[in-house]
Order: structure tokens, then sequence, then C-alpha cells
């Protein structure tokens, strides 16, 4: 699981892209089975929420992974947010609002599907985004410096130790997806009709600031990974194994807490047999 914890300062351009595992289908299948296990023993404890965080370029497989890795996972028990543009209201409110009021309940999974990060990386590469905030300190574009996104990483990650502290696990993926890949999936979406609806002509514009969004998220991982919210560098061109690493990772972070759902109260279980004998005998 270290191998893809950013514990150190990285270099996006030295991080693999591809590994595969030819039976990483088959041992999804187990280990989802267990990530629901742990969800229900989780809830029944009621001391412990989740969050997973899904980051990536475009094509990296954020979508289909949710669907895979948390198939078995009761319905009620994990709950997904995709974040978009701002609505009007979002715009009204702090940038972190909207994420802090969609964070899970204790006993559930949540997963942010892009997340608070998409403030320090498309308004990086797309400052004049910031402006509809309507911040009081922000008067033009050229206010938004490198001294502005750093704070605004600082105060992520004061938002994470605060949720952290308080019983939220924090878990972090950036699925590195490589760009020749990225146009491999691209193109699929182009050949295949009843892919033609994924495909916007905005990809192609983001995609020639690849190396852009690079650069932030790169500086992101390095400055915002954090032992109480660590990030975990995946590769993303083949995504059975993708979805595999990241299964992995969930369980064996969740392990570590041991849930346990609460015993009968002592008064009950001395009539446990009465009560059966009720049922029973209706």
């Amino acid at each position: 699981m270290n191998t893809y914890k950013v514990i150190a300062s990285i270099k996006l351009s030295e991080k693999s892209t591809k590994e595969i595992d030819k039976k990483a289908k088959k041992r999804l299948k187990e280990l989802r089975k267990e990530i629901s296990k742990i969800q229900e023993a989780m809830y029944a404890e009621g001391k412990y929420a989740v969050l997973i965080c899904l980051q990536g370029m475009d094509t990296s497989g954020k979508d289909s992974l949710i669907r895979e890795v948390f198939k078995n996972v009761n319905a009620q028990g994990v709950v997904v947010h995709s974040f978009k543009v701002p609505t009007e209201l979002e715009l009204k409110h702090d940038y972190l609002w909207r994420h802090y009021i969609a964070l899970p309940t204790k006993g559930k999974i949540g997963v942010f599907n892009r997340t608070h990060y998409e403030n320090v990386l498309v308004t990086r590469v797309h400052p004049e985004y910031v402006l509809g905030e309507n911040i009081p300190s922000v008067k033009s574009i050229d206010d938004l410096n490198d001294d502005f996104y750093n704070k605004r990483m600082e105060e992520i990650n004061n938002f994470e130790k605060h949720i952290a502290e308080n019983g939220t696990i924090v878990l972090k993926f950036f699925l590195n997806l490589s760009k020749e890949e990225q146009k491999n999936r691209l193109l699929r979406r182009l050949r295949l009709k009843e892919k033609n609806w994924k495909f916007s002509p905005g990809d192609l514009k983001e995609r020639k600031l690849w190396d852009k969004y690079q650069f932030c998220y790169q500086e992101l991982l390095n400055k915002t990974s954090k032992e109480y919210a660590p990030w975990f560098v995946i590769p993303a061109d083949d995504k059975p194994t993708a979805r595999l690493l990241v299964a992995e990772t969930i369980l064996n972070v969740l392990k570590k807490y041991k849930f346990k759902a609460p015993e009968l109260p002592e008064k009950y279980k001395v009539e446990i047999e009465n009560y059966k004998a009720q049922l029973e005998t209706e």
C-alpha cells in the first residue's frame, strides 16, 4: 500500500501509469464483499464515517471504479456525490461549504467523485472561475497567485484535519492516467456510437492544458497528503488493476479499525429464550 501512498515529495512524471494484475477482476469480487461486511460493522458501531476522494484527468475511470468497487455495499451504506460547476446558491457560500454539507454520516461511506480539490486545480488552470466566488480580497485575476492557492490548500488541510479528528476516515486517490491512454479512451468514445454521449468538445480543449494540470496535481499531492488524510497515486491505464488497488487500499486501512457491532444489553440477553418462545407460540 505504501508503494502508492504519498509520504514524501513526488514527481508525477516518475510515477507509473500502468500496472497489470491478470487476476484483478477475480480478486476484486472477493475484496468488495469484505468491504461490504466492514461497512455493516461500521454502521452498527456508529463511531466513524469514511470519505473516499477520487481525482483524475478526464477518462481516468472514476465512474466505473465507483460502480465496481462498491457494488456489494448496501445501497444505503454508500453515498456518491459528483461535484459539477457551483450553483448560484453554492457560490453564495465559501468554496468548502458544498463539500462540508455532503460529508457522510457516521456508519456510511461517502464518495466524492471530483472533490474540494477542484478548487485548487480547475480554478488554478482557469483562475477566472474564482472571480464568480466574489471573494472580498480578490479584485482581479492578478490576485490569484501562488500565495492564494497555497493558502487555500492549507485551508483544505485544516478542513480534513477537523473532520478526521471528529470521526471521518479520509482516503484520497489520484487516478494517474497517461496522456496516450486518455487519447485512446477519447477515440473510443467517438468510435462507439453507444459511448458518443460521453464525449464533449471541451475534453479536447482541456487536453491541450495537460501539462498545466499535471503541475497543479503534483503541487496538491505534495502539499495536501497528510497522515490524517493521505493521497494514493494509483496507476490508471489498466482499469481492472486500478480498481483492485483502490479496493485493497480501502480494505487495508479499514481493517485496522476493527469495527465491532455493539452487543445486546445483558438484561436483554438473559431474556432471549423468552423472546424466542413468545414469537414461536404466536
